[in-house]
């Protein structure tokens, strides 16, 4: 094993997903290799030519409220290109796994995306071939029409340097590489996810 900044690779290691687009199946392999996509590359992919047209067009923008998946369009995007100039031996956040390195933090996504009213199926455990990139989620950003201030803000993500006392760090594991589901450790049932709304 061995680190370079944020990011750790090893050959093996071990972590929880909640699964939110569809359930999962024990033995299934997931690739991120590099020329693989996720789920939040085609949501930003659908909302490219508008980000493009609020880049060529900021004052157009400036008074009005964007919807979130272009908030989030904007700073995925932003996020990519900081990484792939950067940061390029990272797992990309739009072709990769997110993990917990524990259970009861995954049981803790897994909560709060069911207060989001999110479908959330199960919590796997997942063997990893491959690295993974110790992120906080608390410095993610709502992207704005503003591209330099995105970028700024994709830099000090990918550069995750400590937090101020009264903001601890949300760590998300974003992993890529061979990834195997190993276990179905919890399946959430409706009346589950119902009930913790």
């Amino acid at each position: 094993m061995f680190a370079k900044g944020n990011i750790i690779m090893e050959k093996t290691f071990y972590a929880y997903h909640v699964v939110t687009e569809r359930p999962m199946r024990l033995g299934q392999h997931i690739l991120f290799d590099g020329a693989r996509h996720s789920g939040v590359y085609e949501r930003v992919m659908a909302k490219r030519d508008i980000v493009d047209d609020i880049y060529k067009n900021p004052r157009k923008y400036q008074d009005e409220a964007l919807e979130y998946p272009v908030v989030v369009a904007l700073r995925e995007l932003a996020l990519e290109e900081v990484r792939r100039e950067k940061y390029p031996d990272y797992p990309s956040r739009m072709g990769c796994l997110y993990v917990s390195e524990t259970l009861r933090e995954s049981q803790n996504w897994a909560d709060y995306f069911i207060s989001l009213g999110r479908p959330t199926f199960q919590i796997v455990k997942v063997k990893v071939t491959g690295s993974r990139f110790v992120g906080d989620a608390a410095k993610c950003f709502d992207g704005s029409p503003r591209r330099d201030e995105n970028l700024l803000l994709a830099e000090k993500y990918w550069e995750n340097g400590p937090n101020p006392p009264e903001e601890p760090p949300i760590n998300e594991f974003l992993v890529s590489g061979d990834i195997e589901i190993v276990e179905i450790v919890k399946e959430f049932s409706q009346d589950e996810q119902g009930a913790q709304r």
